[in-house]
């Protein structure tokens, strides 16, 4: 007698643009036993005191290292949200870190019996990570509702948030490569609504 061959462990991309609502939708995976990789918490531990990844950045821009010898994100963020150059510098000392931390999550989760997970992350597209995974859910809502939001959470002003989506990839690039998309414009029961139909689409159906 043969025994059926493991279902292959897949990895599956989760974006969206700021205000979408892509990390309520990754609490929701998770209330629903998938794994979330949580690609800020990667760029995070990349550059922790001691690894090459803050070495290259302190090396670059001296100034956004602390006293205490950690980064000073706000002001590496002022260094480079309005300069290209500078954030394609950092994306290239930043991007292959997190692409290997997280491919080291992901080697885990398969060995530990996970039958899937996903990887979130803001710029999967950006970078063409979105190539390397198993499918890609993309998390989508109106540009008001999605002001509305970050207004209301960070307390900032609508002109800023409207800034903060200029500077991303427009979601109409992210919903062509996209294997399922959720549009996030209603309240949370339709959102999980909508997210077991994604499941679906991914050949994730929910259990029960």
């Amino acid at each position: 007698m043969t025994t059926a061959p493991a279902t292959p462990f897949r990895l599956i991309g989760l974006t969206g643009g700021i205000g979408t609502g892509k990390s309520t939708v990754g609490r929701f995976l998770t209330a629903r036993g998938f794994p979330v990789i949580d690609a800020d918490q990667l760029a995070r531990a990349a550059v922790e005191p001691g690894t090459p990844g803050l070495a290259d950045i302190a090396a670059a821009w001296p100034d956004v290292i602390g006293p205490d010898g950690r980064l000073d994100r706000a002001r590496l963020g002022q260094r480079v949200f309005a300069d290209p150059t500078a954030r394609a510098r950092l994306e290239a000392i930043l991007h292959p870190r997190i692409a290997a931390l997280s491919n080291q999550q992901a080697a885990a989760l398969a060995a530990a019996g996970h039958r899937a997970a996903f990887y979130e992350a803001s710029l999967l597209v950006e970078t063409g990570r979105h190539r390397d995974l198993d499918g890609l859910l993309v998390v989508d809502a109106p540009e008001d509702v999605r002001i509305a939001r970050v207004v209301s959470r960070d307390g900032t002003t609508p002109a800023a948030v409207r800034a903060r989506i200029a500077a991303q990839l427009p979601m109409t690039d992210k919903r062509r490569v996209a294997t399922a998309i959720i549009d996030n414009a209603g309240d949370l029961p339709a959102l999980e609504t909508q997210l077991d139909r994604a499941l679906t689409q991914l050949g994730l159906p929910p259990k029960g």
